[in-house]
């Protein structure tokens, strides 16, 4: 306990001072004992005016770029842009003065108000991935009833398929369901309205529910499968490091949210499995019928006799060219189809590929050719010999044969002194070996029958061996001895 005087001496300080830490430093004592002994007399302690800083000038500038960016701006890109209008403190300063606007923002922001869900009224669904794996999650959002499992990919088959084994595990349809814009249900965007794919539409109206989307690029409005997705990454698919089919991996998932719905809730402080069986009592019943499966796309057949799919084409029959058919990928395969019957069945390819069969083209390929057109009388002649020479000048050129014009001229000139038949034979030889001037043709035809002839390998080998005379066996009898 200060006693009188040093109260009084502390209380001087102070007031001369105007700080509890300078007071005390010059009374030898503690701030905390300064403050102590102001407010027990009662003396409003001196407020100072606080400092300006150096970034004030720019707050402005720093509030408007945080709430541009939404938030997501660093102090260190905003650094340039404000020593451009003139700012000489520090990028420590900077640091903290994007700090406090940046939790302005988020506090002026948005106003949450607490989403009270309706037993039987939304199902809320959402895609995640990790690694080659896709998760198809689903909240039944009264009694947080959590569905969970996994695909190879995100089409739209696979979609309503596994919503369709969703209404068969809760036992009956919501009224709504609410889901991200996923491309595969979404068949377009008007004023910010989304438009539900056709192929959606249909199962909605089987089923009896509402299609809803969330506003785009936000997680926010759905954030009850948003957990759903990391919880299930964390909780089931990272420990197990893996399956080695989706059926395993099914199973599995099928196990863990049987698991997951048996246990308490913390957000509702109830057994979710629990208050399914009470919210079943007001789902809608599901349909006597199970509907066919949704087509993943809608096209129309162009002049090609094409489909694009996964900027891909897939032919068709030309009886289907102009008309609208459904594609649909089950096993990997395209299936397509008119009204319901079958049409043309793919192999899935990658993109900038194409799937083509004969049969909608009337037989196999057939490589273009450009037409031969003699002009010169020498290639007139030429051309005249038979199907060997049409062979023969194609490839002549082919191998760039230099004067080509004189060489077949003076080939057809050879007809005269050999014969149509032996030329003819030359030329095939000249074209089996790839002799395209007129002095190899001469050469071979010179040779005559001297010429070996190539055989196809592993073929016979026929050798012609010189006629010797024959005797008879009779010949060689002994004649009888005296």
């Amino acid at each position: 306990m200060k006693s009188a005087r040093e109260q009084l001496d502390i209380l001087s300080a102070y007031a001369e001072l105007g700080s509890y830490r300078a007071a005390a430093a010059l009374c030898g004592t503690t701030h905390k004992t300064v403050r102590r002994v102001v407010e027990r007399r009662g003396r409003p302690p001196v407020v100072r005016p606080p400092r300006p800083r150096s970034t004030d000038p720019y707050r402005d500038l720093i509030a408007e770029k945080v709430r541009a960016t939404d938030g997501r701006i660093s102090a260190k890109r905003l650094l340039p842009r404000c020593r451009a209008q003139g700012y000489q403190g520090s990028a420590r300063h900077l640091r903290r003065a994007v700090a406090e606007a940046k939790v302005g923002w988020r506090r002026e922001r948005r106003v949450y108000r607490p989403w009270a869900p309706v037993p039987g009224e939304h199902l809320v669904i959402d895609w995640g991935s990790e690694g080659t794996l896709h998760v198809f999650c689903a909240v039944l959002a009264w009694s947080r009833v959590r569905f969970v499992r996994f695909a190879a990919d995100e089409t739209q088959a696979t979609t309503l398929r596994l919503l369709a084994e969703c209404f068969e595990v809760l036992g009956g349809v919501p009224a709504v369901v609410l889901a991200d814009r996923m491309g595969c249900l979404k068949g377009g965007v008007v004023a910010n309205v989304v438009v539900p794919a056709p192929g959606y539409v249909a199962f909605a109206g089987h089923y009896g529910f509402r299609p809803d989307f969330c506003e785009a690029a936000d997680p926010e409005s759905k954030g009850v499968v948003e957990h759903l997705v990391g919880y299930a990454k964390r909780d089931l698919l990272v420990p197990a490091g893996g399956w080695a089919t989706l059926s395993e991996a099914n199973h599995d998932a099928a196990a863990w949210c049987a698991e997951v719905n048996g246990q308490r809730h913390a957000e509702i402080a109830a057994l979710p499995a629990e208050r399914l069986a009470t919210e079943r009592a007001v789902l809608r019943p599901l349909p006597s019928l199970r509907p066919a499966p949704a087509p993943t796309a809608v096209r129309t057949v162009d002049r090609l006799r094409t489909v694009r799919y996964g900027s891909a084409r897939y032919s068709v029959p030309g009886a289907y060219i102009g008309r609208r058919v459904e594609l649909a990928v089950e096993g990997g395969a395209l299936r397509i189809t008119d009204r319901g019957a079958e049409i043309a069945r793919h192999r899935l390819v990658g993109p900038g590929e194409l799937s083509l069969e004969d049969a909608h083209y009337g037989g196999s390929l057939v490589r273009p050719s450009r037409a031969l057109r003699p002009r010169t009388p020498a290639e007139v002649a030429f051309l005249s010999l038979d199907g060997v020479a049409e062979a023969f000048l194609r490839a002549a050129a082919g191998a760039g044969t230099p004067r080509l014009a004189s060489e077949l001229a003076a080939i057809v000139g050879l007809e005269r002194a050999h014969g149509r038949e032996a030329l003819l034979a030359a030329l095939e030889r000249a074209l089996a070996f790839r002799r395209f001037r007129a002095a190899d043709v001469r050469s071979i035809l010179a040779a005559g029958a001297g010429v070996p002839h190539t055989t196809v390998p592993g073929a016979a080998l026929t050798v012609s061996l010189p006629a010797v005379p024959v005797r008879p066996l009779a010949a060689y009898a002994l004649e009888p001895t005296a």
